[in-house]
């Protein structure tokens, strides 16, 4: 089975509104493990940057000056994901963009689900862990995933993140570096002010009543006795 994970870097939040993509990043799963195969591109758009998104992944106008614009490597993207299920966080983001870029190419309205089927790990988050956050940051922190070196967004370094923690999420464990995840996981657990008990420790004292307090007691359950018709179940 081939399943491409898949995410982008836009210009903005909203392609109706004119923004397009600017990075691809895309790496391939065969059988449920990465290839080392990918596909990855940094497009010109032919517009501005907004500031708020340069602050999130860290590509500038300048940087895409001299860059392809998406018809010249539509071709090549749509055969690396032809036929596969594309894994996708949040993924009406991306194929609205993705939509709307083969929408000014192909007149009658090309659309990704005509080329590949599409499963959203939001979604799927949102079943497994209900009322809890599911960014991608957040289920990293769930699965122990250590992405430490993602301080800006990028499509690629993103994909491959999103293809560790969707084989975490539908297999369990994966051949990913166990070892280092379970020291880490013991690091984790050491360093939250967790107590143990020595494995040698003196006999605990026993307290028992006295007799005035066995008589007080005996008293007391007397009267609850008295106030119910007998009926008492500490006897």
């Amino acid at each position: 089975m081939r399943q491409i994970v898949l995410d982008t870097e836009t210009t903005g939040l909203e392609p109706r509104q004119g923004h397009k993509i600017i990075e691809i990043g895309c790496v391939e799963l065969v059988d449920r493990k990465l290839t080392g195969n990918h596909f990855h591109v940094y497009l010109n758009p032919e517009r501005k940057i907004d500031a708020g998104a340069i602050e999130v992944h860290g590509i500038t106008n300048e940087f895409l000056q001299d860059k392809p614009l998406f018809k010249d490597v539509a071709k090549d993207f749509i055969e690396f994901v032809q036929g596969t299920e594309l894994i996708i966080h949040n993924a009406p983001f991306d194929i609205g963009f993705l939509n709307r870029e083969l929408s000014l190419l192909i007149p009658t309205g090309g659309k990704m689900e005509d080329f590949c089927s599409v499963l959203d790990t939001l979604v799927l988050a949102r079943q497994m862990f209900p009322g809890q956050k599911n960014s991608l940051d957040a289920l990293c922190r769930r699965y122990f995933i250590d992405n430490s070196h993602r301080e800006l967004h990028g499509a690629l370094l993103d994909s491959e993140i999103l293809a560790e923690v969707y084989l975490h999420m539908t297999g369990g464990q994966t051949d990913l570096g166990l070892t280092q995840k379970q020291d880490y996981l013991t690091a984790k657990r050491d360093s939250e002010g967790i107590r143990r008990l020595p494995s040698k420790r003196e006999a605990f004292k026993i307290i028992k009543a006295s007799e005035q307090e066995l008589q007080n007691h005996q008293t007391y359950l007397e009267k609850i006795s008295k106030e119910n018709g007998g009926k008492i179940v500490w006897q």
